[in-house]
C-alpha cells in the first residue's frame, strides 16, 4: 500500500511538471443547517421547526493537456447523525458526480463524453443545482463547435444493463434525450436559443415499453446598455406528455438588474386549469436549478408543482456588497397561472428572502439566511397544511474549498 501512494504522489509531481499539461487537485467541505417550518409545503399549527444538517464532501481532479481535458468529481451526501460513530465499512458513500474526457476532434470542435454538469444560459431549463448538496449531472455525449458562435449538440440514450431488450425503468427523468444550443455574444448583448427534445419511457403494456417525447423551444436574450442589465426569456413545449395527452405551454421571464443592486422582474410559467382538461398546459422547466428562481423556500418546481397550476412570480431584489460580506434581500409575489378550483383566488402568496455570505478566508466562506412565507389561503388547495401558521425557513452554511494541487 504504501507503493501505491509513491508511485501516485510521483505521478501527481511528474503530471503537474509536464510543461504542456495542468493538474489540478481541490477539494469541497460544505456542511449546512436547516430549519425548516413550512419549507416546501405548509406547516401545521402544531407542527414544531425541525433543525437538520448535512453536508457535501467532494474530491475534484481537472487534468488537461494540448487537445484534451478530463474532469473526475467524486462526492459523499449524507446528514449528520446517519451513520453510526463507530463504522466499518458504509455501502454507496462515495458516488461519482462527474467523469468525463473531452478530445479535440477539429479545430474548435470537441467531443465531450461521460457523467457531467449541463448548464446553459441562467439555468432555467439546464443547471447544475449546485445549492443541493448531491447536485445534477448526465450520463451524455456532448458535441461543441466554439469560435465567434457556440453550437453545442447533446445526445443521451439510457437502457437497463440487459442488453437483450430496448427497456429501461431505471432512475434517471428520461429515456433519450437530444438538445441543440446556439449561442452568440455581443459587445453589450447576447443571444441564446435552444431546442431539447425530452423522451419519457412508459409501459403501455406489462412488458412494451413506449417513449414519449417532448419538445421544449425558445430562447434567451440579454442586453446590458450602461449601468443596467435587461434580460428576457421565451420558451414554449408541446408534444406527448407522459400521460399521453398532448402539451401546449410556454414559460417567458423578463428582468431588469441595476449597477446599484436594484432588481425587478416578471415570470409567468402556465398551468393546467380545473375546468380545462383537453390538453396539459403546464410548463415543466425539466433540468434547470429550479432553487434559482420562485423563492428560496422552493414552494415551487423544486421537486414538486409539477403538472400543476404554474405559476405568476413578480419580484424585487436588492443586492449589496461590501468587501468581503454580501447582503441580499429578495420579495416575491406568487399567483396561479391556472384556475385551482371554482372559488378559489389565483393568490398563492408572498415570499420575503433575507441572505448574508462572509469571505472569511480566500477559500473559506460563512452564509445565512432566513425566508418567510406569507401564504394566502389558496394555498391550502395545494399544499395543505394551515396558511395562518406561520411558515418559516432558514439555513447556517458554511463552504470551504481547498485547492491541494494546482
Amino acid at each position: 500500500m504504501n507503493k501505491f501512494y509513491f508511485f501516485l504522489a510521483f505521478g501527481l509531481v511528474f503530471l503537474g511538471s509536464e510543461a504542456k499539461a495542468q493538474f489540478v487537485l481541490s477539494g469541497e467541505f460544505r456542511p449546512r443547517t436547516e430549519f425548516s417550518r413550512g419549507y416546501k409545503s405548509l406547516a401545521s399549527e402544531s407542527q414544531d421547526m425541525s433543525i437538520a444538517t448535512a453536508q457535501r464532501t467532494r474530491l475534484n481532479a481537472l487534468f488537461s493537456t494540448e487537445g484534451i481535458q478530463t474532469k473526475l468529481v467524486l462526492q459523499d451526501v449524507r446528514y449528520w447523525g446517519s451513520q453510526p460513530q463507530l463504522v466499518a465499512n458504509e455501502n454507496f458513500a462515495t458516488s461519482v458526480h462527474e467523469a468525463w474526457a473531452e478530445v479535440n476532434l477539429l479545430t474548435n470542435f470537441s467531443m465531450k463524453a461521460g457523467r457531467q454538469e449541463l448548464v446553459y444560459d441562467d439555468h432555467r431549463i439546464f443547471g447544475n443545482v449546485g445549492w443541493a448538496h448531491q447536485a445534477r449531472s448526465h450520463d451524455l455525449v456532448l458535441f461543441k463547435y466554439e469560435e465567434e458562435v457556440k453550437l453545442h449538440v447533446g445526445i443521451a440514450h439510457h437502457e437497463n444493463a440487459n442488453i437483450t431488450n430496448d427497456i429501461y425503468d431505471g432512475p434517471d427523468a428520461y429515456k433519450n434525450l437530444q438538445f441543440v444550443w446556439l449561442n452568440k455574444a455581443w459587445e453589450n448583448a447576447g443571444l441564446s436559443l435552444l431546442l431539447l427534445n425530452n423522451g419519457v419511457p412508459v409501459f403501455v403494456t406489462e412488458q412494451n415499453e413506449e417513449t414519449r417525447y417532448s419538445q421544449t423551444f425558445g430562447g434567451r436574450f440579454v442586453f446590458m446598455p450602461e449601468d443596467v442589465t435587461f434580460a428576457a426569456n421565451l420558451y414554449g413545449q408541446t408534444g406527448k406528455h407522459r400521460s399521453g395527452e398532448s402539451i401546449s405551454a410556454i414559460n417567458f421571464l423578463a428582468e431588469a438588474s441595476m449597477s446599484n443592486g436594484l432588481a425587478a422582474g416578471y415570470e409567468y410559467l402556465s398551468g393546467n386549469s380545473y375546468d380545462k382538461t383537453d390538453k396539459v398546459y403546464a410548463f415543466e422547466p425539466f433540468y434547470g436549478t429550479n432553487h434559482k428562481f420562485n423563492g428560496f423556500m422552493d414552494y415551487f418546481y423544486v421537486g414538486n408543482h409539477i403538472n400543476s397550476v404554474g405559476l405568476h412570480d413578480a419580484w424585487l431584489k436588492y443586492g449589496y456588497n461590501l468587501e468581503k460580506v454580501k447582503l441580499n434581500a429578495d420579495l416575491h409575489y406568487f399567483a396561479s397561472a391556472g384556475k385551482i378550483a371554482q372559488d378559489a383566488k389565483n393568490y398563492l402568496g408572498t415570499e420575503l428572502d433575507l441572505a448574508v455570505s462572509w469571505a472569511v478566508q480566500p477559500m473559506a466562506t460563512l452564509s445565512a439566511g432566513w425566508s418567510v412565507m406569507f401564504a394566502g389561503e389558496s394555498m391550502e388547495l395545494l399544499k395543505d397544511g394551515d396558511h395562518t401558521a406561520g411558515q418559516h425557513w432558514g439555513y447556517i452554511m458554511l463552504s470551504v474549498t481547498p485547492a491541494f494541487i494546482r
